[in-house]
């Protein structure tokens, strides 16, 4: 069971999904390939990465997601533009 995304963090959940996808499509890796890297299901990884939807999922899954991406969780969710060096670490 999901939980309702609040008002005030529907944007925050958007814009994580999106620096998700973002980055997914930087180092070439396709939604099941990173589900596969981060042990999720890839309809998992489309609802979170649904751009105009706002989607709860837990920290666990963050930070596999981030460890699949070879990525610090926080530079996720802090991202609206990666650096160089995240961009190009592969």
């Amino acid at each position: 069971m999901r939980k309702e995304v609040a008002f005030k963090n529907r944007d925050r959940f958007i814009q994580l999904g999106i620096a998700i996808s973002s980055l997914r499509r930087v180092r070439g890796l396709s939604q099941e390939k990173l589900a596969e890297k981060a042990n999720i299901s890839r309809s998992l990884l489309s609802i979170i990465e649904a751009p105009n939807a706002a989607n709860s999922f837990s920290l666990e899954v963050l930070y596999d997601i981030a460890d699949a991406l070879d990525v610090a969780p926080a530079d996720l969710i802090n991202a609206s533009m990666f650096p160089d060096e995240i961009i190009n670490k592969k």
